[in-house]
């Protein structure tokens, strides 16, 4: 079983950063977090890269020397470890697949669509933007949230209960409603992010302006 005390690497504008700071907030899980990647560097030092060798954030730290990188496999390990995950990760294997399954969708599928939109209207120069690259995503990010919003007819959260398949998720309904660009309307992804943000860690790491 892991120990208690838990170190987070990572900076907390980070998406991948935030959803391992929510899913804490929903377990209770102490925790300390050390400033890393961006403008803090740390990423590429010895320590770091012995830990994370991809030199990307989030990395998580447990006392006994225990580290694990990638996010979504750090919420399904804290989900697993501790007390109250079995809520938002079941145990029964199928039941546990379609968060699984959500979260690989997520990661794999939506995460470089939204991220690549987010990264050219609040990260980049806009000199530095491609506009063909930008409108692909853009065309490819609104057939994406249309699953999303058939996924919650009848639900509120995506697999019927909260998990963290919507953990995983926060982050990019957040940049998708805050971003300044044309969305279509659509009514249940919209309840759905309104929800997500009565959580308690989702206010305290995700609702924040884009950075």
């Amino acid at each position: 079983m892991a120990t208690d005390a838990l170190t987070i690497w990572g900076r907390a504008n980070s998406g991948n950063v935030m959803k391992v700071l929510w899913l804490c907030e929903e377990l209770s899980i102490p925790f300390s977090r050390v400033d890393a990647g961006g403008t803090f560097g740390v990423t590429k030092e010895a320590r770091y890269l012995a830990m994370n060798p991809n030199s990307t954030v989030p990395t998580i730290e447990e006392a006994d020397g225990f580290t694990l990188w990638e996010s979504n496999s750090i919420l399904r390990y804290l989900a697993s470890t501790r007390h109250g995950g079995a809520a938002l990760y079941p145990n029964d294997p199928r039941e546990r697949a379609k968060v699984d399954q959500w979260l690989d969708w997520i990661l794999g599928v939506l995460n470089p669509n939204v991220t690549l939109l987010f990264w050219a209207l609040v990260r980049l120069p806009k000199e530095q933007r491609d506009e063909k690259a930008f409108a692909k995503a853009h065309a490819e990010s609104i057939r994406l949230w249309h699953i999303a919003e058939e996924q919650l007819e009848g639900r509120e959260y995506l697999c019927g209960a909260f998990s963290i398949a919507d953990i995983g998720i926060g982050a990019l309904v957040h940049r998708w409603h805050n971003l300044p660009l044309e969305r279509p309307d659509l009514p249940r992804l919209a309840a759905y992010y309104e929800r997500l943000r009565q959580h308690p860690g989702f206010r305290q790491h995700l609702d924040v302006p884009l950075s």
